[in-house]
C-alpha cells in the first residue's frame, strides 16, 4: 500500500510531538498526551485513565504492508461490522502528514474538550458533513493546520527532513465508538487515512488494553522492527 498518491501535496514529516495538540485547541490541562512505555499489563496500568484515543507510529514494511491489504481487500469483497456514523475519518491524501492526521483523528473522535472558535473546533464543524476526501481537501487548503505542522516539526528533537523526504513511518490512530447495533456496547475503531475507511477492530471493553492486543497481533508481531511508539490521550499525570 502507498502512503499517498505520488502527486499529492507533501509536509514536514512530524515527530510524536503532542505540543501540536495545544496550539490546535485541546485543552491539554484536561486532556494531554502521555508515552505508552509498553504492552504488558504492568506497564499499561502507569497510563492515566480513563484513556481516550492511543496512537500508534509504526514501520512500514513489507508484512505490515501486505497484512493491511489483506485487510481491506476483505472488507471490500465481505464488508465489515458498521462504524457509528459520529466517527469522523479523513482520507489522507497529503504526503508526509501521518502525525497531524493521528493527532487529528484522535481529538474529533475522543469527546475530549476542545476551544472554541480554535482551528480543530472550525475544521470539525466544517467536516462533519463532508466525505472523507472532502475532509482531506479542506485540510490540504486549511493552512492554520500546515502552518502548525510545520512550526511543531521545526521544534521536535531532530531536524526535520524535506517535505517531500520519504519516510518509512507511519501513525495510526485507535478510538472507542457506539456501536450502531448494539447501543449497551463498544466497538474498536482504527482510524488510519491510508485505508479505504474507518476500520472496527471489534468489541471494545477497555480501549487502552484492546488497542494494546490489537498493536500486539496485527503489528509487533508482524514486523521484525523495533521502530514502535505509542502515545494515549488521557488526563494529564498526577505529580
Amino acid at each position: 500500500m502507498t502512503d499517498v498518491p505520488p502527486a499529492a501535496t507533501h509536509w514536514v514529516p512530524l515527530e510524536s510531538n503532542p505540543d501540536w495538540s495545544s496550539k490546535a485547541g485541546l485543552v491539554t490541562s484536561r486532556f494531554a498526551y502521555s508515552d505508552i512505555y509498553g504492552l504488558d499489563e504492568e506497564l499499561l496500568s502507569l497510563v492515566p485513565q480513563p484513556v481516550k484515543a492511543v496512537i500508534l507510529l509504526f514501520p512500514i514494511t513489507e508484512p505490515i504492508d501486505r497484512k493491511m491489504q489483506e485487510e481491506v481487500d476483505h472488507v471490500r469483497k465481505h464488508g465489515q461490522h458498521w462504524v457509528d456514523s459520529n466517527v469522523i475519518w479523513i482520507k489522507q491524501t497529503i504526503g508526509n502528514a501521518c502525525g497531524t492526521m493521528g493527532l487529528l483523528h484522535a481529538i474529533m473522535n475522543a469527546g475530549v474538550p476542545i476551544l472554541p472558535n480554535s482551528p480543530i473546533k472550525k475544521y470539525i464543524d466544517a467536516c462533519r458533513e463532508l466525505t472523507p476526501l472532502e475532509r482531506s481537501g479542506l485540510l490540504e487548503t486549511t493552512t492554520i493546520f500546515s502552518e502548525i505542522h510545520a512550526e511543531s516539526a521545526s521544534a521536535g528533537q531532530t531536524a526535520p527532513p524535506e517535505a517531500t523526504a520519504r519516510v518509512d513511518l507511519h501513525f495510526t490512530c485507535f478510538v472507542s465508538a457506539p456501536d450502531p447495533i448494539d447501543p449497551n456496547k463498544k466497538r474498536l475503531i482504527e482510524l488510519d487515512g491510508r485505508r479505504d475507511s474507518a476500520f472496527d477492530r471489534g468489541e471494545c471493553e477497555d480501549l487502552l488494553k484492546d488497542a494494546a492486543r490489537v498493536i500486539k497481533e496485527c503489528y509487533v508481531e508482524a514486523a521484525a522492527s523495533v521502530q514502535f511508539s505509542m502515545l494515549a490521550l488521557a488526563p494529564p499525570p498526577e505529580f
